[in-house]
């Protein structure tokens, strides 16, 4: 998730984040078949011989993606998620990561 993460951060801030350096570049395409999957993007791909695309051509960020992005770009909110919702171990679906990470900005908003 913390992949995932950092792809839409720079798909949405037009900034490559420097942690992206630590995945290789078959990872980082798989993981574009999982978000267009998660439905946090649309994107075109060279097909290659195994379930890892040759290239991705075009990616868009979707509505979901975007909020999947607002939820999580504060660090510290996405360090408890880590600690609450992501701890080894754990079961969890990206929906209820999402809710769980809006919860906590809602929480942060109001102030409490």
């Amino acid at each position: 998730m913390d992949l995932v993460r950092l792809m839409l951060i720079a798909h949405v801030t037009g900034e490559k984040p420097p942690e992206l350096e630590q995945y290789d570049s078959r990872e980082i395409r798989y993981h574009y078949t999982l978000l267009q999957d998660a439905g946090f993007i649309t994107a075109t791909f060279a097909e290659g011989n195994d379930v890892v695309p040759d290239e991705v051509m075009y990616v868009r960020v979707t509505w979901l993606g975007h909020e999947f992005y607002d939820a999580s770009k504060d660090s510290k909110i996405w360090k408890m998620a880590k600690e609450h919702v992501l701890k080894p171990g754990a079961s969890f679906t990206v929906t209820a990561l999402l809710e769980w990470l809006k919860h906590e900005v809602r929480k942060q908003l109001l102030g409490g």
